[in-house]
């Protein structure tokens, strides 16, 4: 019995040593995060004070060619606003329905989802389906 006795009392010391260790290592890296945290602060001011120059030169030329854009073509052609048009309509009565399980339409997108749809079919100027 003696020899368990001193195997309890030995454990609770070396869970000391080591908690010890542990704060003494928490302590380091809370002070090595403090010197570093003020270079970046610093780092970030200089970054953001030469930026605003160089945006609005970016901006100038982007609204230039956007406004070049605009005056040029459609991005979706009359036939297939109207084909939008006419399935919002048929949504708002109530008599569309989706094509798979034949369920009836409420939303919105979904309407304008199924105009689009259609509208390709028939060769409308639609812009491609984006990737998933």
């Amino acid at each position: 019995m003696a020899i368990k006795k001193k195997a309890a009392k030995k454990a609770p010391a070396k869970k000391s040593a080591v908690k010890k260790r542990a704060v003494k290592k928490s302590v380091v890296k809370k002070a090595a995060g403090k010197k570093t945290a003020g270079k970046k602060t610093a780092a970030k001011k200089s970054a953001v004070k030469k930026s605003p120059a160089r945006k609005s030169a970016a901006k100038k030329t982007a609204r230039r060619k956007t406004a070049a854009k605009k005056s040029g073509t459609r991005k979706y052609s009359a036939g297939a606003s109207k084909s939008v048009e006419r399935e919002i309509k048929a949504m708002k009565k109530g008599q569309l329905k989706s094509g798979r399980s034949g369920k009836k339409v409420t939303s919105r997108k979904q309407a304008i989802a199924i105009g689009l749809s259609e509208a390709r079919k028939r060769g409308a100027r639609v812009p491609a389906l984006r990737s998933r």
